[in-house]
């Protein structure tokens, strides 16, 4: 705990988030486990919080991150980009505070393997924004659309229209937002240049 920022909420998850390891621990094939140890935790961490009088907001970001908590451990066998996605979506707001429990729970003497759990962590952030930056791209759609764009040239479906989307889509990105009526001037140029 003595590594985390001062923030409540990471600072209760990293109280918690082994509370249930005594509980789930178990022996199979000559080592220990403590399966399923983050979600039996997010309970009891729930009731013990409550118990405490913590509000129900710090309760429930508590409790998820716990739940959560675990999640990073498979990352050195390799995650495809999906489930990069899904580790994001399901943290969700909590996702920088995660990380940084994440990184706090490092508790190694063995320098080498504390800088290699680090790496993992830079790895997997740096997949996450880059992840972000390709949806946000994907997502990016010229101001008009193709009906928009077939009433202003009057001419109806086809080849054309995806070309006009494509072509106001990099003046888009290349100038940023401008009037409808310089739009459809720069389209009327393109336009013409096509005939």
């Amino acid at each position: 705990m003595a590594k985390t920022e001062p923030d409540l909420t990471v600072r209760l998850a990293a109280l918690f988030h082994d509370i249930a390891k005594p509980r789930t621990r178990s022996f199979e094939h000559g080592g220990v486990t403590f399966r399923h140890h983050e979600v039996v935790g997010a309970r009891m961490a729930r009731r013990r919080l409550a118990a405490m009088g913590y509000s129900e907001p710090v309760i429930d970001e508590v409790a998820e991150m716990v739940r959560l908590s675990g999640r990073f451990k498979g990352y050195a066998e390799g995650w495809s980009d999906a489930a990069v996605r899904r580790y994001a979506r399901d943290a969700g707001p909590l996702l920088g505070r995660l990380n940084h429990l994440i990184r706090c729970d490092c508790t190694t003497r063995n320098k080498v393997r504390a800088a290699g759990i680090q790496a993992l962590m830079d790895d997997l952030e740096f997949r996450i924004a880059e992840l972000a930056e390709q949806a946000r791209v994907a997502a990016e759609r010229p101001d008009m659309d193709g009906a928009a764009v077939m009433a202003y040239l009057g001419i109806g479906p086809g080849r054309e229209i995806g070309e006009a989307l494509a072509f106001l889509l990099a003046l888009k990105r290349s100038e940023g937002e401008m009037e409808r009526s310089e739009m459809e001037a720069r389209l009327d140029i393109w336009w013409s240049e096509r005939s």
